[in-house]
Formats: structure tokens, C-alpha cells, sequence
């Protein structure tokens, strides 16, 4: 569920009166994901396919909140597996690792609709300049890479082809949280992440492939 899924951002402590309220459900959701022998996995609160926003809002499962989060977390799993491939190249393990936590803040972000609270959109916003230093990394890498004058496949082995397909994940995620954006609004910062972490994923599915010494499968024409 969206509460689920960024439980780890709900530990915030409740400091002024006027997050009482909010404060209240993010401790019943705590509490109801935990028994007397430690956390439980399930909460069975979703179990008739409605499930809660952060301001306690309880919509289907299907509304454009979750598609949009649910596609987020899809992302992260994949860039999960992308990291494993990609070990022998720390700078990379240390990106999806940041990049992963900034997908967990996305989530948070949208899984709070515009109509809550200040103080609960204060919280989750997503941090500034997250976009930037995905520029940077991009021109870092691209210092290594050859100029792309060509289409190019998905290829150049385990870790390039992982990152390949977490970039078209990526923008698949961007138009599940476009949708959101036209329904509702969505923190600019977050659609300027995701337009951009696309681009970063590209740039180092190519780092990883190291075209330089094994070269690039472009696209031929027929």
C-alpha cells in the first residue's frame, strides 16, 4: 500500500500542536503493522482494495496515487537488481543507492495529496536540487563515453542492459506520475527528477557497457 511502501518516512517526530492530527495517523499505521514479537508484514487493511494516503485518505487501489507510486517502487527493484551487476563499478552502487532513496522520497511526496495539511506537506517535500546533482553526474560520466552519433541498442552486458531497462522504466514511472500531476498537482521537483534520473540511467548504461573498449550496437536501418 502507499503507507506501506513508505513506512520508513512516517517516523518524523510529531513537534507542534497542530500535527496532532497527523501525528495520530501515522502512529495507528505503526501500530498496526506491529505486535507484541516485533513487525508483521501484513496489516489486512487492504484486503477489500482500498488503501490510505498519508493524510489517512482512503481511496481503491487503483487510483492514479498508487499506479504512480506502485511504479516507483517497480523502479527501485529493478535498479536493486541493475546494483548487483553493476558492484565492480563503486561510483554507480553509490548512485542507485542515492537515487533509490530519492525514489522512496518521490513516493512520499505524492502519496500526500495536495489538500493535506502545511506542516504534512512540509515533511514529505522532496528535496531541492536532487535533479542537479543528477546533471552532474551525467557530465562526469560522459567525460568517459564517446560522442553518441548513432541510435543505440540495449546492450554491452548484464549491468548496461539492467540500466537500460530501468530507464524505460523510468519514463514509464514519469508518465504514471504526469497523470497524478493533471489529477491533482505533484511537487515540481519530483517530475524534474524523474525527467532527468531517465537521462542519468541512458548515460550510465553506457558507462557500464565502457563502449570505448568493447564499442556499441547501433541502430541500422533495413
Amino acid at each position: 500500500s502507499c503507507a506501506d511502501f513508505h513506512i520508513a518516512a512516517m517516523t518524523t517526530i510529531v513537534r507542534t500542536s497542530s500535527d496532532v492530527l497527523f501525528g495520530r495517523i501515522l502512529r495507528n499505521t505503526l501500530l498496526s503493522i506491529t505486535s507484541l514479537r516485533g513487525m508483521k508484514i501484513y496489516t489486512r487493511t487492504g484486503d477489500k482494495g482500498r488503501s490510505s494516503c498519508y493524510n489517512g485518505e482512503r481511496r481503491s487501489k487503483t487510483d492514479s496515487v498508487f499506479e504512480a507510486v506502485g511504479s516507483l517502487d517497480e523502479l527501485s527493484s529493478q535498479l536493486g537488481v541493475a546494483k548487483e551487476y553493476a558492484c565492480s563499478e563503486r561510483s554507480l552502487c553509490a548512485d542507485i543507492e542515492k537515487i533509490q532513496s530519492r525514489l522512496l522520497d518521490a513516493g512520499s511526496s505524492i502519496a500526500t495529496p495536495p489538500s493535506s495539511s502545511l506542516e504534512a506537506l512540509e515533511r514529505v517535500k522532496f528535496p531541492v536540487r536532487a535533479a542537479e546533482w543528477l546533471e552532474d553526474r551525467i557530465d562526469v560520466m560522459s567525460e568517459h563515453l564517446p560522442p553518441l552519433k548513432n541510435f543505440i541498442l540495449p546492450s554491452g552486458g548484464k549491468a548496461s542492459t539492467h540500466l537500460h531497462v530501468a530507464r524505460s522504466m523510468c519514463r514509464r514511472a514519469e508518465r504514471a506520475v504526469v497523470r497524478v500531476e493533471v489529477a491533482e498537482g505533484v511537487d515540481p521537483e519530483v517530475l524534474k527528477f524523474l525527467n532527468r534520473l531517465s537521462d542519468y540511467l541512458f548515460t550510465a548504461a553506457r558507462f557500464a557497457s565502457n563502449p570505448k573498449e568493447r564499442g556499441e550496437i547501433v541502430y541500422k536501418k533495413p
